[in-house]
């Protein structure tokens, strides 16, 4: 992880592309913010990508790869599980079930989309500052 990384958004839908952007905007994150519209376009990103990314906010139901085979790929990539790159699930899907599977893959977070544009401002300004704070050993390399 690095403070200063990419935010990578791994989301399929064009409507909650454009209220994450206006989000970090808002809260006048600086770092850069890189879109995904599945996972597999964004596991080709990281296998090849030297960048470092901030974190990564990803969604569970997708086509071509959901946002829990990413993971598992992530998982299972050598050079992928080093980044330590933290993975935070950000979906409207909430079942129990689901949350159970993706905490099994030892993602960092999952939080449901908030309806309002406000209550979903402040979860990611907190999420945000959290990984800020937090000590990573990629903080040091």
């Amino acid at each position: 992880m690095s403070v200063k990384g990419p935010i990578i958004l791994i989301e399929d839908d064009s409507d909650d592309q454009f209220l994450l952007k206006s989000i970090v905007e808002e809260l006048q994150i600086p770092n850069p913010i890189i879109f995904f519209s599945n996972g597999l376009e964004a596991l080709l990103f990281l296998e090849t990508t030297t960048e470092q990314p901030f974190i990564i906010f990803c969604d569970i139901n997708m086509p071509v790869m959901n946002g829990l085979e990413l993971r598992q790929r992530i998982e299972q990539n050598e050079y992928l599980k080093k980044k330590s790159i933290p993975f935070v699930f950000l979906s409207t899907a909430d079942n129990p079930h689901i949350i159970s599977v993706a905490y099994e893959a030892t993602i960092q977070g999952f939080f449901k989309k908030e309806n309002s544009f406000e209550d979903l401002k402040k979860r990611i300004r907190i999420i945000f500052e959290y990984w800020q704070s937090c000590l990573h050993p990629n903080n040091y390399v």
